[in-house]
């Protein structure tokens, strides 16, 4: 399955290490951002299968961005998979991904390009909007 991604991390080290471990898994990685706007930009000019978006980013809330990136797919045949990525366990982050049930979590330390496979295949079997 090609899978094409987005990875939003303001830390350009972990970008950059996530890009090379998705492309050696046979990704695309369609673009990078390291802030909010940058990823809505990017996200509607490149259309990707998957949004990887880290949940602290800067002075910004992950969760907000996320929440951007996908209200920019609404109207649209484009439907991305917003995932959240974390160095705090899903479990320190309970409230906030119980609140936004449309959006996957990986600990930044389970992130592999089979691990977002799964989150990709088993949204396209569920009905998003």
């Amino acid at each position: 399955m090609d899978m094409r991604c987005l990875v939003v991390d303001d830390d350009t080290g972990f970008r950059t290490a996530l890009c090379h471990m998705l492309e050696r898994g046979g990704a695309v990685v369609a673009a990078t951002a390291s802030n909010g706007a940058e990823a809505v930009e990017r996200a509607t000019d490149t259309h990707p299968d998957i949004v990887l978006v880290d949940v602290r980013l800067g002075s910004e809330s992950g969760f907000d961005v996320a929440c951007r990136i996908d209200e920019s797919a609404i109207g649209t045949a484009w439907r991305p998979v917003v995932v959240l990525v974390s160095t705090q366990t899903e479990d320190e982050l309970t409230t906030l991904v119980a609140a936004h049930p449309a959006f996957g979590f990986l600990d930044k330390t389970t992130v592999s390009p089979a691990r977002i496979r799964e989150l990709l295949s088993a949204s396209s079997g569920s009905n998003r909007r």
